[in-house]
């Protein structure tokens, strides 16, 4: 990419959100982003913050050395391991994510996403119960309701109700007008004065409504006057508006899987979208966090068959959540050393977890311009995929969309670094066992 002059891309995608726009149109000028359209909260302040970025950064304890010397002294670290973390991921993009399962597959690592601090009992719900599910574009060109349970999509998904609610569709003309949207919370936001209806339920009181609901579809009386604050003529009015759609779709949030016992309040709701396709079409789909956490999730699957939670300690792929959670396993100090593939998810960790972290030797992948949350013992600046490499993104229907290189830089990639540090620790053993 030219770094002078100015130039208009089409068509780029961004990460900044579960939906991965990938309709987005960047003005480029010396190197910088200077345009984005259309406007999104949380794309804008961070693409225009890109631009090329020339010289490699790495340091170990916080001096700068060559790339070199801290793969060198990466793989050192590592080899000595007993006990090593790999966590994060969410940043990265599909290579990167493979190199990463590679690496703990060579060191016998634990490997596990910021979904175990996020949507892991969304998972292990699913890997009970099953989900209906389908792609977002079904869902615009098909649904005449949709429901968002525990999740304020305005804030967190700046775009979602523009491109699979307010848009016309094949078969819903109309678009939202066409549509009726419910928003299911413990208080209003933004979302709800979008919404046709709100339904303000008690806190911690997911899983009773859910439930409640759950027997109206299948014919059951509710006693009761009201359910979790919610009185029970507008919950039969809203099974009844379930039953008689055309074409259903729910999307939570973090509000129900942070609430109660998580894993069973998102059961329900499964369990309830089960339900619903005796009656009519229904599907459900989560509402995933910022980056590439369902491509961390995707590429986990098929390379050992586990999406989060992952030890390779055995040469063979274990998954246990809790046991092999890095959160969990940070707080028992079960830990020796940790490779970060991107920070963030760090502030979701617990004290005691961030804590134990600052105590062992660690290795860190950062974009430019990200103040790290631990100090990290060799720190490795990379280059961003969608920015300055290209590579993949999994949107939270667990499509792929492709990422485009819109800037240049001389900053290596993830799966660059975490190569060369395989073929160091290789190069290691291989000596090792010469002499």
């Amino acid at each position: 990419m030219n770094k002078t002059g100015t130039v208009t891309l089409e068509n780029v995608a961004c990460t900044m959100c579960g939906c991965v726009c990938d309709d987005l149109k960047l003005t480029i000028a010396d190197g910088c982003v200077v345009g984005v359209s259309p406007g999104c909260a949380l794309a804008e302040p961070w693409l225009l913050g890109q631009s090329s970025s020339d010289r490699p950064s790495c340091s170990i304890g916080g001096q700068s050395v060559s790339q070199d010397k801290a793969v060198e002294h990466a793989a050192s670290l590592l080899t000595k391991s007993a006990s090593p973390l790999i966590y994060g991921l969410s940043g990265s993009s599909t290579p990167g994510q493979r190199s990463a399962v590679h690496l703990a597959d060579t060191i016998g690592a634990c490997i596990d996403t910021t979904a175990s601090t996020c949507h892991a009992p969304s998972i292990v719900a699913l890997q009970s119960v099953g989900e209906s599910t389908c792609s977002l574009g079904e869902i615009r060109n098909r649904s005449d309701l949709v429901i968002y349970w525990g999740s304020n999509p305005s804030k967190s998904h700046p775009r979602h109700m523009e491109r699979f609610v307010d848009a016309p569709g094949q078969h819903v003309p109309g678009g939202r007008s066409a549509r009726h949207v419910v928003v299911v919370d413990v208080k209003a936001s933004e979302s709800s004065q979008r919404a046709d209806t709100f339904i303000q339920i008690e806190p911690g009181s997911d899983f009773e409504v859910l439930w409640a609901i759950r027997g109206l579809v299948r014919g059951l009386p509710l006693d009761a006057s009201a359910v979790g604050g919610v009185p029970r003529k507008t919950l039969v009015d809203l099974a009844e508006r379930m039953k008689q759609c055309r074409y259903g779709a729910a999307f939570f949030g973090l509000g129900l899987t942070r609430r109660g016992i998580p894993h069973v309040n998102v059961g329900a709701l499964l369990q309830l979208v089960t339900d619903l396709n005796r009656h009519t079409r229904f599907v459900v789909r989560r509402m995933r966090i910022p980056g590439d956490v369902a491509g961390a999730d995707s590429v986990l699957c098929w390379q050992t068959g586990y999406p989060f939670s992952v030890n390779m300690n055995r040469t063979y792929p274990r998954y246990n959540p809790g046991e092999f959670t890095a959160n969990d396993l940070l707080e028992r100090h079960e830990v020796d050393a940790a490779v970060l593939v991107g920070t963030e998810g760090i502030e979701k960790l617990s004290d005691a977890a961030r804590a134990w972290l600052g105590e062992i030797p660690s290795v860190i992948l950062d974009h430019a311009g990200v103040d790290s949350p631990v100090p990290g013992t060799v720190h490795f600046t990379t280059a961003v995929y969608g920015i300055h490499r290209p590579g993949t993104a999994y949107r939270m229907d667990e499509t792929p969309i492709p990422l485009r290189k819109v800037l240049d830089s001389e900053l290596p990639a993830d799966h660059e670094v975490l190569n060369s540090i395989i073929s160091r620790i290789c190069r290691m053993r291989e000596t090792a066992v010469r002499t």
